[in-house]
């Protein structure tokens, strides 16, 4: 793993959650779990990931349901960026983030950005396979960044703008506005880089990160019924 890399799970609308090289993390629908995730397909203990060697490890803990990654049901399995952890109804996302993020200094894991990050700050880029676009989204969002983020997906090239990481306009060659940025957030092929910048253009968008990913998920899900 890079040295500058965050290892961090993704499970919208929850916050991003960094993992730790010293602790395990706990996945399940328990109050004690480390990551919650209450459905009822969901075991009170389901999965924990533990970094073993130079690797982080997903281990099922006899399950009711099962842990299933990319599809693929496992007992144990060494995690690379992108894949896709289903737990219950619940997908979570392995990632490894590269960026200057603020954290908070209280030792909670749950990474919740506090403090704005400058417009001159450096640039943040990468493969949507590893880092899917829902994540950049929350990631700049907890960052409070200001911004436009550029996809140039497989599917669908575009532009999303942020104001203090809430997404303000955004662009693809046929959509403007909410359902531009819907487009872009079902990308999962391509690059992504966000640039900051202060000159936004008119606001179009009256919705937050998690509002954009909620509506995101309800017509996926509608889609895949």
């Amino acid at each position: 793993m890079p040295a500058d890399a965050r290892p961090m799970l993704f499970a919208p609308p929850q916050p991003p959650f960094a993992l730790s090289e010293a602790t395990p993390t706990t996945l399940g629908r328990s109050s004690d779990c480390d990551l919650r995730l209450p459905d009822a397909d969901t075991s009170r203990r389901h999965a924990r990931i533990c970094f073993e060697g130079d690797q982080f490890v997903v281990r099922d803990l006899a399950s009711t349901n099962g842990t299933l990654v990319n599809g693929e049901r496992v007992d144990r399995r060494a995690l690379v960026p992108g894949d896709r952890i289903q737990v219950g109804a619940n997908t979570v996302t392995f990632c490894q983030v590269s960026v200057p993020l603020d954290e908070p200094d209280d030792g909670a894991q749950t990474v919740l950005f506090e403090r704005p990050v400058a417009p001159t700050a450096e640039a943040f880029q990468g493969d949507l396979a590893e880092i899917p676009p829902f994540a950049v989204l929350q990631i700049l969002e907890m960052g409070r960044k200001t911004g436009v983020l550029e996809l140039d997906a497989d599917t669908t090239a575009g532009r999303i703008w942020l104001q203090g990481g809430d997404p303000v306009h955004a662009e693809t060659k046929d959509q403007i506005g909410f359902d531009a940025a819907l487009a872009l957030v079902a990308s999962d092929a391509g690059r992504f880089a966000f640039e900051p910048l202060l000159d936004l253009p008119e606001k179009t968008i009256d919705a937050s990160v998690t509002q954009l990913l909620l509506e995101a998920s309800r017509l996926m899900d509608e889609a895949g019924a």
